[in-house]
């Protein structure tokens, strides 16, 4: 008969913070997955980054590449699944999010309204982190600046690089804006929506900035480049 599994054996939790070679779980009844290794009957984190339990697989999320959402942040998500009380929202994160009936404008009787006439499963949405924690992340529909995209383009980059993206008070993404005639709208999480006349140059400006954005001079290059690419 096979063992069962034992959450307690766990030395860190679901979506806890792990260092390189810091060890997870003692116990053979665990499978290493991603960005972790077995030593004896031990495993261990590769990287640095957020432990990830599914069942009897443990895996660890890099944090170069994983957006932690944090309360006010402003993310743009995906519509995966509608429930009896609200939306389940891919965000590039470490898990889910929910958007609750509360969360929209709207007053919603679900007793007479389908919630896919809101926002069906594929629909893309610009929404507010209303709640983070470490089990439970909320979305929030009611601020301005959040919508529903129905056009539009969607590129993503490491949520790390996203300050550099927006600049000191805006100033870099105001002059992509211009420069490209484009609406934008940038996520925390790492994902920017953009329409208008000249697309292509706000994919080639996020690829600049992602590629350097560590060095000096960075506006003036990206300035450089959109007036190159008129």
């Amino acid at each position: 008969m096979k063992r069962g599994v034992k959450m307690s054996e766990l030395k860190k939790q679901n979506r806890e913070f792990v260092l390189p070679g810091e060890e997870i779980v003692n116990s053979i009844d665990y499978l290493p997955g991603k960005n972790c290794f077995r030593e004896g009957n031990s495993i261990l984190s590769k990287r640095i980054g957020i432990v990830n339990v599914k069942g009897r697989v443990i895996s660890v999320i890099p944090l170069s590449g994983v957006y932690v959402p944090r309360g006010g942040d402003m993310v743009i998500g995906k519509i995966e699944d509608i429930q009896s009380s609200g939306w389940i929202v891919n965000i590039n994160s470490i898990s889910d999010a929910y958007l609750p009936l509360s969360g929209v404008r709207e007053f919603i009787d679900t007793t007479k309204t389908d919630l896919s006439r809101f926002y069906a499963v594929g629909d893309v949405i610009y929404g507010k982190i209303n709640y983070a924690n470490s089990h439970t992340i909320h979305l929030s529909m009611q601020d301005p600046r959040a919508r529903k995209f129905r056009s539009g383009r969607i590129v993503a980059m490491s949520p790390a690089k996203v300050p550099r993206l927006i600049g000191k008070e805006g100033s870099m993404i105001n002059m992509i804006k211009d420069a490209a005639l484009c609406r934008i709208n940038v996520g925390q999480n790492g994902l920017v929506w953009f329409e208008g006349e000249k697309e292509d140059h706000v994919v080639d400006a996020i690829k600049l900035i992602e590629r350097e954005a560590s060095l000096d001079g960075l506006t003036d290059k990206v300035s450089a480049m959109l007036k190159e690419a008129k």
